[in-house]
C-alpha cells in the first residue's frame, strides 16, 4: 500500500454483527474500497472474518439501489421516480390513512443493523410526526428475552456486563445455544485464549459446531431443553454445596423460592427432559461451582423460544448462586447478534422504550423525552405491538394499514415467513428503505435508495455497551440519501419543520440529552471522545466520567442493590413433535452468510462458500428415511413446507434437523418456524418446531433467485436526481 493510499485510509468499523470490528477503508481502483486490518481497535486487533473483508462488494452500483422506485398500482412493475414524486407519494399515502384509520393505523418497523442516529429519529417520527404507538424493530427477534431476563435480575440490560477482554482471564465459561465461530468468528480467539490460561469452556448446544469442537466439554440437549438443563445444574449446586452462601446473602433477594424451584428438577428427570447424561450434568455441575471466577454467556438458542426469559433467567440464578456476578471475570452476558443490536433498542425503536432505555409508561420518563423533543407528555402514545403482533396484524381493519419499514427483511427473517408476507400484501402502502432490493423490498409500494456503513457517519453499540463511531469514507452514488435525510423530508411534508436534522453528529447531540439520566446514559459521549478512545462504554453521564466497561462491581442497578433470582420451572415448547411431525427443527447461521443474506447474497466471495440452504439430518435418520447427502429433502410444519438438499451427519442429534435461514424461496427455513411469542419478550420461538422430513423427486429442489442477481427486467433502472 502507497503512503498516498494510507493516507486516504479512514478508520471505521465493519457493517455485520455485533463486534463492529476495526478496519480501514481505502478507495479503490477496480472496486469502490479495499479493506485494511486495524490492529489498534481492541474488539478484533486487526482480525476480520470473509464477510468483513468482503463489505465493499455491496458498495458497487450494480448490486445496489441508485433512485427510488414506485409501484403505480396495486401488481404493477416497480419503476424509477425522482426524490420528491417518491417522498410526495410517501407522505400522502401516511396522511390518508392517518386520517382515515387513527394515528395507530400506521406504523414504522426498524432494524438491529441502524445506526444509533437512525434509530433514535425513527421512533422519534413515530411519535412526534405519525403519533402512533406502532413501532417495533427486527431486534425483538434477536436478544429481548435475555434483555427482559437482565432487566428482571439486574434491574439494567446490557449484552455483556464487561469486556470481551476479560473472557480469557475467567476460570470456567458456559456458552449455551451460541457458534461465535461461524456468527462472530474473531471473536474465538477470547475463547482459545481462555483455555490456553488453563480456564475450562463448556458449549452446550444441539449440534457439534465448530464451536462445541474448542470445548473441554459439548452439552447435546434437544431443542428447548435449556431451561430444565439450567435447572438441574442449579439443583446440584445446591445439593453439592457448592452455593456462596456469603454472595447469596450480601447481594441477592429470592434465593429460596429458586432453590425450591430447582430442587423439583432433579438429574435422572432432567436428564429425561434434556437428554443429557447425568455423568455430564454433574461433571459441568463441579467444574463451574467450584472455580474461582465463571461466566455463563447466552446467544439465540436458549432465548428464540416461547419460555426464552425464564431460560436465561435460570441461567442468571446459576450465576448468582455460585457468587459468579457482581465480580471481576464473573457474569451473565448475551452475545447479541445484530451490528446494533444493543443500541438500536436503547432508544426509541422498541414500542416500549423511550430513549435512554426509558419505559414509555413511565411518566418522569414522558416528561423528560418530551421535553428535549419539544412537545407535551400526554401528546406521546404509549405502548405499541411487539414485532411479529404489528406484523401479524398487517392490513387488518384493527392493524397497521400503512407502513414504513427500514433496514429489516422479514419476508424472509420473520416466523411463519409465509403468512407474514401474506400480511405485507394486504397493507395499502408499504414504503421500504433500504441499500438493496430485498425480497420485503420486492413487496413495495415504495422503495427509498438509502446509504451504508462506509458512506455515512453514525454511532453503534456493540455487545459489550461500547459505543463506536463509523466514518464516512466514500461518497454515496448520486441518487442515495440518509434515511435522517428521508425522515426530515417527510417530517416536512406532514406538517413537522424542525428537529428532524439530516446531519448524524446533530442528530446524536440530541440524543444525548434525551438519554440523559437514562439507564443506557449517552450524555458524557461525543464523537470527538469516541474517536480518542477507541468507544466509549454507557452509562457515561458527563464528559469527564470514564465510562463504564465493567456493570455491577459495587451494586446492581436495582433499587434495593441487590440482583433478584427468579423462582422458574420447566415447561414444554409451544410445540412438541408428534406421530405426525415427529422432529425438532432448529435453525440458525453458517459463516459465509448474515441474517436474511439480503446483502451478503449479492456478494460473490461469500456466494461460493455458502451457495444455498440445506438441511442437516444424522447419519440414523437418513437410513431411517432413505435419504442419501446431497438429495433434497422436503420439511413440514403445521405452517409451511420447505426444500433443500440434505446434508448428513453425525454432528447433529438423531431427533433434529437444522435449516439456515438466510434464503428466500423453496428453501426458506422461516416458512416453517413457530410465531408462539414468549410473554415477556415477545420473543417468537425460533429455535424450535415440530417438522417431518422426506425425501422428494429430483427437480423439485431449488428456491427464487438469491438475489445476486441484477435488480432485473421488471424494474427500471432509475436516474440521478435532475
Amino acid at each position: 500500500m502507497t503512503p498516498t493510499a494510507l493516507a486516504a485510509a479512514t478508520d471505521t468499523h465493519c457493517p455485520y454483527c455485533s463486534l463492529q470490528c476495526g478496519m480501514r477503508l481505502v478507495p479503490g481502483t477496480d472496486r469502490p474500497a479495499e479493506v485494511l486490518e486495524r490492529p489498534d481497535f481492541p474488539v478484533n486487533r486487526g482480525a476480520l472474518c470473509g464477510k468483513g473483508r468482503s463489505a465493499p462488494a455491496l458498495l458497487a452500483r450494480d448490486v445496489r439501489l441508485t433512485g427510488p422506485l414506485l409501484r403505480d398500482r396495486p401488481g404493477g412493475p416497480l419503476r424509477a421516480a425522482d426524490w420528491p414524486e417518491a417522498l410526495d407519494r410517501v407522505a400522502t399515502g401516511l396522511a390518508r390513512t392517518r386520517a382515515r384509520h387513527g394515528p395507530d393505523a400506521v406504523g414504522v418497523f426498524g432494524g438491529g443493523g441502524l445506526t444509533n442516529e437512525k434509530a433514535y429519529l425513527l421512533g422519534k417520527f413515530a411519535r412526534v410526526v405519525l403519533g402512533t404507538a406502532n413501532i417495533d424493530y427486527n431486534g425483538r427477534f434477536c436478544m429481548s428475552s435475555a434483555a427482559a431476563a437482565h432487566r428482571r435480575a439486574f434491574g439494567l440490560d446490557r449484552g455483556l456486563p464487561f469486556p470481551l477482554a476479560d473472557i480469557p482471564h475467567t476460570g470456567c465459561l458456559i456458552l449455551v445455544g451460541g457458534n461465535p465461530a461461524e456468527t462472530m468468528p474473531p471473536a474465538v480467539r477470547y475463547f482459545r485464549e481462555l483455555r490456553e490460561n488453563g480456564g475450562k469452556l463448556i458449549v452446550v448446544d444441539p449440534r457439534r459446531t465448530r464451536t462445541a469442537e474448542l470445548a473441554d466439554l459439548h452439552l447435546q440437549p434437544r431443542p428447548g431443553g435449556d431451561l430444565a438443563l439450567a435447572l438441574g445444574l442449579l439443583h446440584l449446586v445446591i445439593a453439592d454445596g457448592l452455593v456462596d452462601q456469603e454472595f447469596v446473602a450480601r447481594r441477592t433477594s429470592g434465593f429460596e423460592q429458586a432453590r425450591a424451584a430447582a430442587m423439583a428438577h432433579w438429574p435422572d428427570r432432567v436428564e429425561r427432559i434434556t437428554g443429557v447424561p447425568v455423568h455430564q450434568l454433574r461433571e459441568v455441575a463441579a467444574m463451574f461451582g467450584r472455580a474461582a471466577t465463571g461466566m455463563v454467556l447466552t446467544a439465540r438458542g436458549p432465548e428464540q423460544q416461547s419460555k426464552g426469559t425464564d431460560t436465561v433467567g435460570a441461567w442468571i440464578d446459576l450465576c448468582l448462586a455460585t457468587g459468579k456476578a457482581g465480580r471481576p471475570y464473573s457474569g451473565y452476558g448475551c452475545l447479541t447478534g445484530q451490528g446494533n443490536g444493543q443500541g438500536g433498542r436503547e432508544h426509541g425503536q422498541k414500542a416500549d422504550q423511550l430513549p435512554g432505555y426509558r419505559s414509555i409508561e413511565d411518566p418522569v420518563a414522558r416528561e423528560h423525552v418530551a421535553a428535549v423533543w419539544g412537545v407535551a407528555p400526554e401528546s406521546l402514545p404509549g405502548p405499541g405491538r411487539s414485532a411479529y403482533e404489528l406484523l401479524d396484524g398487517l392490513g387488518r381493519p384493527d392493524g397497521v394499514r400503512a407502513l414504513l419499514l427500514a433496514g429489516s427483511n422479514p419476508a424472509v427473517s420473520a416466523p411463519n415467513a409465509n403468512h407474514v408476507t401474506e400480511r405485507l400484501r394486504a397493507l395499502d402502502l408499504l414504503v421500504v428503505a433500504d441499500v438493496v432490493l430485498s425480497e420485503t423490498a420486492r413487496l413495495a409500494d415504495v422503495v427509498l435508495p438509502v446509504t451504508q456503513w462506509a458512506e455515512e457517519d453514525g454511532t453503534t453499540t456493540n455487545l459489550e455497551g461500547r459505543v463506536i463511531l463509523r466514518r464516512r469514507a466514500l461518497d454515496p452514488p448520486p441518487g442515495v440519501r440518509s434515511e435522517l435525510w428521508v425522515l426530515g423530508e417527510l417530517a416536512a411534508r406532514l406538517g413537522v419543520s424542525k428537529g428532524f436534522p439530516a446531519g448524524a453528529e446533530q442528530v446524536f447531540e440530541e440524543l444525548r440529552r434525551a438519554s440523559a439520566g437514562g439507564d443506557a446514559d449517552y450524555a458524557g459521549i461525543g464523537y470527538e471522545r469516541i474517536a480518542a478512545e477507541d468507544g466509549v462504554f454507557w452509562p457515561c453521564p458527563t464528559p469527564d466520567h470514564p465510562g463504564t466497561p465493567r456493570l455491577f462491581l459495587d451494586r446492581f442497578a436495582t433499587p434495593d442493590g441487590r440482583a433478584r433470582f427468579a423462582a422458574v420451572t420447566h415447561r414444554p415448547a409451544g410445540e412438541e413433535p408428534d406421530d405426525d411431525y415427529p422432529l425438532y427443527l432448529t435453525t440458525g447461521r453458517v459463516l459465509a452468510q448474515y441474517q436474511s443474506g439480503a446483502q451478503t447474497r449479492r456478494v460473490a466471495e461469500l456466494n461460493a462458500a455458502a451457495p444455498g440452504p440445506y438441511v442437516e439430518l444424522h447419519p440414523r435418520l437418513a437410513g431411517r428415511l432413505g435419504i442419501a447427502d446431497g438429495e433434497p429433502v422436503a420439511v413440514t410444519s403445521r405452517r409451511g413446507r420447505a426444500v433443500a438438499p440434505a446434508r448428513v451427519t453425525d454432528t447433529i442429534r438423531p431427533d433434529t434437523v437444522f435449516m439456515p435461514f438466510h434464503w428466500a424461496g423453496a428453501g426458506r427455513a422461516n416458512s416453517l418456524t413457530n410465531p408462539a411469542l414468549d410473554p415477556v419478550s415477545g420473543m417468537p420461538e425460533f429455535k424450535l418446531c415440530a417438522v417431518r422430513v422426506e425425501p422428494v423427486g429430483v427437480g423439485l429442489v431449488g428456491s427464487e433467485p438469491l438475489g445476486s442477481e441484477p435488480l432485473g427486467s421488471e424494474v427500471a433502472k432509475p436516474e440521478p436526481d435532475r
